[in-house]
């Protein structure tokens, strides 16, 4: 919805223009509607440029930008709002999921899945994430009680307090929090065995990562990159690589959404 300007429906890559021109007016009506008439109680959703509905529907915000000491404080006049429509896809990690696992030990190698962005990265995480934490029987694989660090709340999709998305019965979820500060908050408060976050990159995740592993945890993570070698050029994840971090990598097909294949990093090392 943009301000003036026609009504928009984007399938997968195809984009429909509908014929009916959305007013000022109802933009800041969807607004307040979505912000439940209460706009204040939203406001660090706001700065952050978006809102989780219930559902685990994201609608992102645009608007002239308030900030103060180089930090944004406010949106005002909203002039477009992006309904993403959320879909959960059940089994999508089926086919790699064997090679994340350690059935001997119980437990899970450490991995990494990477991706240019909108190739499902964050779908597949999720669905790993619930494979984990439930367990899978016919594997002989007890389930692991499994941290969450969802940052944009794009994982769990938390909606007061519930996931809207099934990330499986032994997860805990912190959400709205820089992931570095809210892994180091989950290995201290909540006894994880698996620690999980999207979009790894700072140097702050890098050292969260570095702190969980020393404290015995394993961790499912996402970063972008098209193969490793354009992960070798983050200064950041390559320090992580250096130190064989990772004992997979899972490769997602950029021209084919949700293909995934699965390498041993420890291969490469």
């Amino acid at each position: 919805m943009r301000s003036n300007k026609p009504l928009c429906l984007k399938v997968g890559q195809e984009t429909k223009i509908i014929d009916y021109v959305v007013s000022q007016q109802e933009v800041l009506q969807a607004f307040e509607k979505i912000c439940e008439n209460s706009v204040y109680s939203y406001r660090r959703q706001i700065c952050d440029g978006y809102i989780t509905i219930r559902g685990g529907h994201r609608v992102g915000i645009v608007g002239s930008a308030v900030i103060d000491n180089e930090q944004i404080i406010n949106i005002n006049y909203i002039s477009s709002l992006n309904f993403r429509i959320a879909r959960q896809k059940i089994g999508c990690s089926n086919k790699v999921i064997e090679d994340i696992i350690n059935i001997k030990e119980n437990s899970i190698h450490n991995t990494l899945i990477i991706s240019p962005p909108g190739c499902g990265k964050t779908t597949l995480l999720r669905d790993i994430i619930r494979n984990i934490s439930n367990g899978i029987n016919v594997l002989g694989f007890a389930g692991k009680t499994v941290g969450v660090v969802d940052e944009r709340g794009e994982i769990a999709a938390m909606y007061k307090g519930i996931p809207q998305n099934d990330i499986g019965l032994r997860t805990d979820v912190i959400d709205n929090i820089p992931k570095a500060a809210g892994m180091r908050r989950l290995v201290r408060s909540m006894c994880p065995d698996v620690i999980a976050c999207d979009e790894i990159g700072s140097l702050e995740d890098v050292e969260a990562i570095d702190y969980a592993m020393c404290s015995g945890v394993k961790g499912i993570f996402t970063a972008h990159g098209k193969d490793i070698e354009e992960l070798n050029q983050n200064p950041e994840i390559s320090k992580l690589l250096n130190k064989h971090i990772f004992g997979r990598i899972i490769l997602l097909n950029p021209k084919k959404r949700g293909d995934a294949e699965c390498i041993y990093l420890n291969a490469f090392c």
